[in-house]
């Protein structure tokens, strides 16, 4: 009996020690470390945003580049340094902004708690901190715990990050690959409804001639956001998602394209299709609904593939491995 116990008690040894070096995502796993660290990104994210607003459109979009590209690790905010390409010189990076800005957050965490608080966190935390700004739902169930990679995916970002003129088959395809359903897929893509398009990503649709599925009174407004078939990539030539709301993570979206009035051709497709026009029907007709799946699709991105435990480092700049 003696010997069993002992056995026993081994066995619950060997376990935490596993368990320490290749642990899960929980709920506050700060709390202990640093227990101030979410509420200080928090505050971060609000400051930021009064100074500059789109910033919280940022930190929505950083989480989906950055989880959709092989883990949940803050590979994306890693600069081109030591050997490392950063994934910022894709094509698919094209139009991100406000990386800078990330290092105030981890400035003010590494002040609290040094070598604590990961990047990949930070990036969780400060798109579900955005998203509130925003006017989305305040997500609360947003786990923790992620360790940061030591290297990026350049290589990998064309193939993983879906292109502008993609279709819906290949988005799903995209999603369902890290464990997103339909359903979290046709609510992620309302997070168009915040945010804009530069005019090479759409003139396409404009010239030669114009999209049919265009609402035609729509396009005309879009040519002259878009006056030329060849714009300046580095000129100030943007439409809004939503010329609504377009500042507020809501349903708009769903009305807009269902009106064929989306800006790429997945918009149009996501309201046509039978596998998703559905949930874009029921989503532009109640803006809940559109919240509840939109926290569920922003929970499992953010839990997609992450790395944990001794899989990773907890960088002392987000810019840099250590």
């Amino acid at each position: 009996m003696a010997k069993a116990f002992a056995f026993f008690c081994l066995l619950i040894q060997l376990f935490s020690i596993f368990h320490i070096g290749n642990g899960e995502l929980e709920l506050n796993y700060y709390k202990t470390s640093c227990p101030n660290a979410e509420e200080i990104i928090r505050k971060q994210v609000e400051t930021l945003y009064y100074k500059h607003g789109n910033t919280a459109v940022s930190w929505l979009r950083n989480l989906f580049h950055d989880c959709v590209v092989k883990s949940c690790d803050a590979s994306l905010l890693l600069e081109t340094a030591r050997g490392v390409e950063s994934e910022q010189k894709s094509t698919r990076s094209f139009g991100m902004r406000n990386f800078k800005y990330v290092k105030i957050i981890k400035d003010a965490l590494e002040k609290e708690c040094p070598s604590t608080v990961s990047c990949a966190d930070i990036v969780a935390l400060s798109a579900r901190d955005g998203i509130v700004m925003l006017k989305g739902p305040k997500i609360d169930d947003i786990k923790t715990g992620r360790k940061d990679s030591r290297g990026s995916y350049l290589g990998d970002v064309e193939t993983l990050i879906p292109n502008h003129n993609d279709s819906l088959s290949s988005v799903l395809t995209t999603f369902d690959s890290i464990g997103i359903d339909v359903e979290a897929t046709v609510a992620l893509l309302g997070a168009h409804s915040v945010g804009r398009v530069h005019c090479v990503n759409l003139v396409h649709r404009l010239y030669p001639t114009i999209d049919p599925t265009l609402d035609p009174n729509y396009a005309l407004y879009l040519k002259k956001r878009c006056p030329s078939p060849n714009p300046d990539p580095n000129a100030v030539l943007y439409s809004r998602n939503d010329r609504e709301t377009p500042m507020l993570v809501d349903n708009m979206y769903y009305k807009n394209i269902m009106a064929h009035k989306g800006l790429l051709v997945i918009d149009d497709e996501l309201a046509t299709d039978p596998r998703t026009a559905p949930f874009v029907a029921k989503m532009a007709g109640d803006n809940g609904y559109f919240h509840e799946q939109f926290s569920r699709g922003v929970r499992l991105l953010s839990e997609t593939n992450p790395l944990t435990g001794d899989q990773g480092e907890v960088r002392k700049d987000c810019r840099y491995v250590n």
